[in-house]
Formats: C-alpha cells, sequence, structure tokens
C-alpha cells in the first residue's frame, strides 16, 4: 500500500502535466499509477493542496495547483500589451464590503492576484465562481480600492 505523501505527490505531477477537468478522470489516472482511492478521499487529497479549477482562456475548465500558470491570469497577450479581457464586470461598494462581478470561472483566480498584492487596504477576500466579496480597512476608500484594483486589472473603471 502507498503512503499518503505518494498519492499526494502523485496528484500534484498529474495536476501539473495534464488537463484533467473531473474527479473520475483524476481517479482514473491515480488507478493507472498504481493508486487505489474512493471519490471522497481524493475529495479531501484535493481540498489539502488547495486543488482548484480554472477556466483557460479557450473557456474549458481543469484542476490547477495554487501555483499553476493557469492559476493565476496571464496579464499580457501575445504583443505584449495588458490583457483586457480578465472576467472583470463591475465592482461596487456597501459599507466596508466591496463586490466584484466576474465571468464564470473567473472569480478565484481573481481573488489569488489581489491577494497576493497584500494591499493593506484590503483585509481579505471570498470568491465563489463569479463573485469576489472583499473585506475593506475602515481607512480605505473605494476611490482608492478602484485605483489598487486598476493596476491589476486594466479594464476596473
Amino acid at each position: 500500500m502507498k503512503k499518503k505523501s505518494d498519492r499526494l505527490n502523485a496528484i500534484k505531477k498529474l495536476v501539473s502535466s495534464q488537463h484533467i477537468s473531473s474527479q473520475e478522470e483524476l481517479l482514473q489516472a491515480l488507478n493507472n499509477e498504481g493508486f487505489a482511492l474512493t471519490q471522497a478521499t481524493l475529495s479531501r487529497d484535493l481540498k489539502s493542496l488547495n486543488v482548484a479549477k480554472a477556466m483557460t482562456p479557450t473557456g474549458k475548465y481543469y484542476y490547477v495547483l495554487p501555483n499553476d500558470v493557469l492559476y493565476k491570469r496571464p496579464d499580457t497577450t501575445e504583443n505584449g500589451a495588458r490583457w483586457t479581457n480578465n472576467g472583470f464586470q463591475s465592482l461596487h461598494f456597501s459599507g466596508n464590503i466591496a463586490v466584484i462581478r466576474t465571468r464564470p470561472g473567473y472569480a478565484s483566480s481573481m481573488a489569488y492576484d489581489i491577494d497576493n498584492m497584500e494591499y493593506p487596504g484590503i483585509l481579505g477576500t471570498i470568491a465563489g465562481d463569479d463573485t469576489i466579496m472583499m473585506v475593506l480597512s475602515e481607512e480605505t476608500t473605494p476611490r482608492l480600492i478602484r485605483h489598487f484594483l486598476a493596476q491589476i486589472f486594466p479594464n476596473v473603471k
């Protein structure tokens, strides 16, 4: 019987080297590698590794690791210009909460980019499929947040 650490390493290797879009595909790939596990165990493993599904520019969803290139949206096109089709749709404020609406599948990678910038005016983010909720510090203003976000996502106005 193979160890859990070996299984987790196999999951990381498979997710980072193949386009796997479902747990069934991943279970089959792990089975081919000699790992016999249930869907429930795989689900727990994916959660412990922070594996997410991200949408590629072609609109397909695949499992990715948090540090995977697909997880962080590219910010340039082939000609080097800023990529303005980053999924951003709108930004609204209510007190110290900001809500960003995105295209489906973009929220988690955009929240990841926001969190990585460690802006002191943003205490944290929570992302769903197409919505990000940001909790703002009391000292920050909507104008400051818009200015900060426009540095990451050029189509924020």
